[in-house]
């Protein structure tokens, strides 16, 4: 297992994904610097963490919000004394049909799947340029590769985010690395934030029996940014072997 000697930022760290990646990056030597909604979520990531003999500070962050990622990536640096990498893992899917016009829930994940990819990246490039080296990873979705029903909106938010990341991986030169991630059905709790109780209880039979577990995205990340300096991993696509 490598050496990760770098403080890595990551969004939607409380739970899930984002969850087993800092315990992974930590447990490789990582500095981790973990942001969420949640206080008292992030607090008991960061306190695994320590007891483990590892090293990380929390924040509690809105990622809808500049401002606050910016305090996120700032408390790195404080804590730190740089910020090599951010994980822009943040994300929320509440799935519905068109016609159920659930329209608020529409502007909340553009708010959060992409304008809070937005603002991490804003938020880190200016350290990136000053000290000549950067990783920026997006975790994205295959539900922007394979288009279905109830899934319309969520699956714009992600393939406008792999837009991004593809513009941001032609313009970011020799010295920063660009890397989405999409997984497939994965074990996490994303499935909560559907409204639709009838919609809710099918997806969550399906990652019943189908999600993989959250290591397995938190092993890409580790992945990435394990490579060479002047290797980037671009893009990374992972399902369970079950998923059509």
């Amino acid at each position: 297992m490598s050496n990760i000697s770098k403080v890595v930022v990551i969004t939607g760290a409380g739970r899930g994904m984002g969850r087993a990646t800092a315990l992974m990056l930590a447990a490789r030597g990582a500095s981790v610097v973990l942001g969420g909604r949640r206080n008292e979520a992030l607090a008991a990531v960061a306190g695994e963490i320590g007891a483990a003999g590892g090293r990380a500070v929390y924040r509690a962050t809105d990622v809808t919000s500049r401002a606050s990622v910016e305090d996120l990536v700032a408390e790195g640096c404080r804590a730190f004394g740089r910020v090599d990498v951010i994980v822009n893992n943040a994300g929320i899917a509440p799935l519905s049909r068109f016609d159920a016009l659930r329209v608020d829930e529409w502007d909340a994940m553009i708010d959060v799947n992409l304008r809070g990819v937005l603002h991490g990246i804003a938020a880190v490039l200016p350290i990136f340029a000053r000290q000549q080296s950067g990783h920026v990873i997006t975790i994205v979705s295959t539900a922007g590769l394979r288009i279905v029903p109830t899934m319309g909106v969520y699956a714009a938010t992600k393939n406008a985010v792999r837009t991004v990341m593809e513009a941001l991986r032609q313009e970011a030169g020799p010295h920063l690395r660009v890397t989405e991630i999409s997984p497939g059905m994965t074990q996490s709790d994303f499935l909560t934030s559907i409204t639709d109780a009838t919609l809710r209880r099918e997806m969550e039979s399906q990652a019943a029996s189908l999600a993989m577990p959250a290591e397995a995205v938190a092993r890409a990340v580790c992945f990435a940014i394990e490579q060479p300096a002047e290797v980037e991993i671009g893009s990374l696509v992972i399902r369970p072997t079950a998923q059509g």
